[in-house]
């Protein structure tokens, strides 16, 4: 077999491979051979079938089976002998046609094909010492635990039912059943029986608990409202509908009390245990809105510090998933390129960035980890994947399952794992400062970073 490099351009190599005619027809040869030994056919006896009617029965059979072994060697020896990281699966183009692949079956042509791939790109070991975060702190105050308790002690709070002639206003809890229109057409979701809503608590549609206030038990009212812009459903954002609402029965708000009697009904042993745990909660919530801050931040920096070629077809592969997400995201709120003043080719320009920088990240992220020999047990993935399975209660099995079988699903599940370990590593070497900011500035720094999660690290594409 001869390997000839033919092209070598960035990333991108291309190889041909000659296969000469007499190694085909002694592979060939091999293959007939062992199957004679064991073939079972009608009318010979075991290993008297004609080497001729063997390549009648089997011969496209073992031609392919000749062409594909010889394409498996030469892809392990260009990879062997050149050293290469392979960005992705070769490609095998043929130089010969269905004719020339009788030829050759018949030892009479060379078996010629190009292999062309793109390798991973050399990536030195970062400095980072020089690299300088500013992490976002914020501390959880009294008031911040008092605002939550205050409203687990709503939630929970009594109600007692109103004299039969009394009209709801603010703080009552009404009862209704309702059944709503849009241009005179029933829609999904738009009626219930028995609900219960706080009036005031703009737990339901803006406008709706106000034209309520008022209504007494068992009157009955028209209710007007428009959906907003951002409402959930995105077919019904901005409709205006009318609702047939029957106002069934009406209680009083009772006295809040936040007492160990509170705590108790919450499954906690008094107040103190129960404003622990509140604690503890908002602690957990400020670290993961800080954590997202100042990764996004060190991503950015090593984005723009470090670059480099990456892999055409990694960023092609990548560039789908960011697409198909962008693209469902836009069919969901159904809101057109004109409304948001741009074009499909200038947002599938915006996409091949995003993809472009997140396999970079994800290559610069894999050679950092590489270099600092950092790793992801077999038990930190088994637990990863038990909180993946519990969300799927009742198909717990099944779930299992899926995991333990499918290579890939499991290393989607390692990659955001060896991905924290490794920005927490990073985050090790470089000059970080804290700056203490307020609950509200913490929680609107990440909200902004909720919104722009396209753009992290790729380590899934590269691990993918």
């Amino acid at each position: 077999m001869e390997v000839t490099q033919t092209q070598a351009q960035g990333l991108r190599r291309e190889f041909k491979v000659v296969l000469p005619a007499a190694e085909v027809a002694q592979r060939i040869d091999g293959q007939l051979a062992e199957l004679k030994a064991k073939a079972q056919i009608r009318g010979f006896r075991p290993g008297k079938v004609p080497i001729s009617h063997l390549k009648r029965i089997y011969g496209r059979s073992i031609m392919a089976d000749a062409v594909q072994e010889a394409v498996n060697e030469a892809n392990q020896k260009i990879v062997e002998e050149n050293e290469l990281r392979l960005a992705g699966s070769p490609k095998v183009a043929f130089e010969n046609d269905n004719k020339d692949l009788e030829t050759m079956f018949e030892a009479q042509s060379d078996l010629v094909f190009t292999v062309a791939l793109e390798v991973l790109p050399k990536i030195e070991a970062p400095n980072l010492d020089d690299i300088e975060i500013e992490r976002s702190v914020a501390e959880v105050s009294s008031s911040d635990v008092d605002q939550i308790i205050a409203r687990l002690a709503e939630t929970n709070r009594s109600y007692a039912p109103k004299e039969a002639d009394a009209a709801a206003e603010a703080g009552d809890k009404a009862t209704v059943n309702f059944s709503g229109t849009i241009d005179g057409e029933a829609f999904d979701g738009g009626s219930g029986q028995d609900v219960d809503v706080v009036l005031g608590s703009g737990s339901f549609i803006p406008g709706f608990e106000a034209q309520i206030a008022g209504m007494k038990a068992g009157e009955r009212r028209t209710v007007a409202v428009t959906f907003p812009s951002d409402y959930s459903v995105a077919k019904l954002a901005r409709k205006a509908a009318l609702f047939d609402v029957t106002l069934s029965a009406l209680a009083a708000p009772g006295r809040i009390a936040i007492d160990d009697e509170l705590a108790a009904g919450l499954g906690f042993e008094d107040l103190a245990k129960l404003k622990e745990r509140i604690r503890a909660n908002i602690e957990r919530e400020y670290l993961g809105a800080s954590r997202a801050k100042w990764k996004r931040d060190l991503l950015d920096a090593l984005d723009k510090r470090f670059f480099f070629e990456v892999p055409e077809s990694m960023v092609a592969q990548e560039f789908e998933a960011v697409w198909q997400q962008v693209s469902a995201e836009r069919n969901e709120t159904g809101r057109s390129y004109e409304e948001d003043q741009t074009t499909e080719e200038k947002e599938r320009d915006e996409c091949h960035k995003i993809a472009e920088r997140r396999v970079r990240l994800g290559l610069l992220l894999a050679q950092i980890g590489e270099s600092a020999n950092i790793k992801v047990t077999d038990d930190e993935v088994a637990q990863a994947v038990a909180q993946r399975v519990r969300t799927f209660p009742g198909d717990a099995k099944v779930a299992w399952d899926f995991y333990r079988k499918n290579p890939r699903a499991l290393a989607e599940v390692r990659a955001p794992l060896f991905e924290e370990k490794v920005v927490d590593y990073i985050i090790s070497k470089v000059k970080l400062t804290n700056k203490t900011v307020s609950k509200d500035e913490l929680l609107s720094l990440h909200a902004s970073e909720d919104k722009e999660t396209n753009e992290g690290s790729g380590l899934e594409a590269v691990n993918g």
